[in-house]
């Protein structure tokens, strides 16, 4: 069955062809699922929203002309639960709004929110700022039952660092896989509910939107949801800009970033490091394996500028 208002993006389309069969599925009965949804929910999809590659995303209006967002998860679903336990802990508390969820079809229907933190035209410093300030209101919920851990976060990443970078050939030194593996035992080792808090896991500049209600305020949206240190978040800000500290000392202006930011939170130092180190390699991996090799290279050659000192 096909809508007229739906057409899938291809990173969306791309994500679920690598999924295999159950991907292939969901692609071929998405757009029921949207017409199933409208009926349920009394809203009409008006276009489909690009951005994402994990769900598929639409601008809608309810029957009363109210804007919403319709987001549909494709297999496996890994992100679905943490996603909706969050935005129902938050309650729309530095959290877009969640108004309807689907369990079995994997649905949720959201507030509408402006655009994102990452097209506003804004300095690196006053992105982190406003990063920093939405981040620390949401620390404050308290975070809901059945959450993934910080410990068990650092522990996936340990591997898929080790695995990935013999799958691609080893492109960067294996000091900088080394000192991630350490960084990454060192939060598993340290990680304790009670230092913890309800983080994002992902608080990158097109997850965080502007607020239309309230002018100046940011919602964070598409969160993982874990229980983790504050400094868990942070290492989002450390991963990104990576052409910024390239074009100076990468090691100082990396370091400078990091006390910034821990300025700003009250979030010590180390932590931030040493989540932000291997936030850096695993993601720089991950960007290299999906095809777009200068943007992981520029991450990993941070990296090792990070390790030379």
């Amino acid at each position: 069955m096909k809508h007229e208002n739906i057409e899938i993006p291809a990173a969306v389309r791309q994500k679920a062809v690598a999924q295999g069969a159950e991907g292939r599925n969901w692609l071929h009965r998405v757009a029921s699922l949207f017409i199933e949804l409208e009926h349920d929910w009394f809203f009409t999809v008006e276009a489909t929203l690009a951005g994402g590659s994990e769900s598929l995303v639409a601008a809608a209006t309810t029957s009363s002309g109210e804007p919403v967002v319709l987001k549909v998860l494709m297999p496996p679903y890994g992100t679905y639960a943490g996603d909706t336990r969050t935005l129902a802990a938050a309650d729309g508390s530095a959290h877009v709004r969640i108004l309807k969820q689907d369990n079995e079809r994997h649905a949720m229907l959201l507030e509408h929110l402006g655009p994102s933190l990452g097209v506003l035209g804004l300095s690196i410093e006053n992105q982190m700022r406003i990063l920093c300030d939405t981040l620390g209101e949401a620390w404050k919920i308290p975070a809901p039952l059945g959450l993934n851990t910080g410990a068990e976060k650092a522990r996936w990443l340990r591997h898929f660092v080790t695995a990935t970078w013999e799958e691609l050939g080893a492109p960067c030194s294996a000091r900088v896989i080394q000192q991630a593996i350490n960084f990454a035992e060192s939060r598993i080792a340290e990680f304790t509910p009670e230092t913890s808090v309800l983080v994002h896991g992902d608080a990158h500049g097109a997850n965080i939107l502007s607020d239309p209600t309230h002018p100046g305020r940011f919602k964070l949206i598409d969160p993982d949801g874990l229980l983790a240190e504050p400094a868990c978040d942070l290492a989002v800000p450390m991963r990104e800009w990576s052409r910024e500290l390239l074009s100076g000392d990468a090691f100082e202006r990396g370091r400078e970033r990091c006390g910034f930011l821990s300025q700003l939170t009250g979030v010590d130092l180390r932590t931030i490091w040493e989540w932000g180190f291997f936030e850096r390699v695993s993601t720089g991996l991950l960007t290299m394996s999906i095809g777009n090799e200068q943007e992981g290279w520029e991450m990993l050659e941070v990296a090792d500028t990070w390790t030379a000192v």
